[in-house]
């Protein structure tokens, strides 16, 4: 069984895209939340009820939560009697490329809980316009290619597994897919934007700041953004749960600050 979950509601034009495509892969359900939850990280709600609702999208049967992606995950975990064999999220309206977007993806998040409930997952996340980034989802584009080659990534995973510690993959699709359309195994970019600060002011004449960022006009080879944005082509990013950091080195630190234990 695979089940998909998001962090763009029901609504989603990719989200449909992905259920059409995984139909013929195998029996297909789904667990989201009610709305959109984008930039809603790894959040879960324990200072409020979470209620559920059973509904259908594309003739699938499947639930939606009052919370966010990994809520929505971790709902189904505990409620669903028969458990997925992967579970996929997705496909984001706008790509997730680059560690600033991957620690605050909702949809990112939604696959990261599942890694840690031991299931295979996959994260799956779609390049759009700028002009489009908060326009009405079936203004973003067509979703279906990307759904047919993010089908057939789900099914050899379900088939194959992951590689030895990779905990989950984060994949991001151009705008536009073609035949001439390379797929490169990649890791993730530290810095994507360039931010900055806006300075405005309201109508009471009191200065207040918007936060925002532009896009970095090159990014470094082997990176997702690079792939992605550099070259339109699909990334793969191999994600571990595992803390890759030497241990090492801290030895001085230790030392140092031992005195305080006292």
């Amino acid at each position: 069984m695979i089940m998909i979950s998001n962090d763009d509601g029901p609504r989603s034009t990719g989200l449909k895209a992905l259920i059409e495509a995984l139909k013929d892969v195998d029996y297909v359900t789904f667990s989201i939340p009610e709305g959109p939850r984008s930039g809603s990280s790894m959040s879960l709600t324990f200072h409020k009820p979470i209620r559920t609702k059973m509904i259908s999208i594309a003739g699938v049967d499947g639930m939606i939560v009052s919370g966010s992606p990994a809520d929505a995950v971790m709902t189904a975990h505990i409620l669903f009697d028969k458990k997925p064999d992967i579970v996929v999220t997705g496909i984001n309206l706008g790509d997730n490329t680059g560690l600033q977007d991957i620690h605050s993806s909702g949809t990112v998040a939604g696959a990261l809980q599942a890694a840690l409930l031991n299931y295979p997952a996959i994260a799956f996340s779609k390049k759009i316009s700028e002009e489009f980034a908060f326009m009405p989802s079936r203004r973003a584009g067509d979703f279906r290619p990307a759904a047919r080659v993010a089908a057939a990534m789900t099914k050899y995973v379900m088939h194959h597994g992951l590689p030895k510690d990779v905990s989950l993959l984060n994949v991001n699709f151009p705008m536009e897919i073609s035949d001439r359309t390379k797929i490169m195994v990649t890791e993730p970019s530290a810095i994507k934007y360039d931010n900055y600060l806006d300075k405005r002011k309201d109508p009471r004449g009191q200065e207040y700041y918007w936060l925002w960022g532009k896009r970095m006009k090159e990014y470094p080879e082997g990176t997702d953004a690079h792939a992605l944005l550099d070259l339109n082509n699909i990334s793969i990013t191999p994600m571990t749960l595992r803390n890759q950091v030497r241990l090492g080195g801290l030895e001085g630190l230790v030392e140092e600050v031992r005195s305080s234990i006292s």
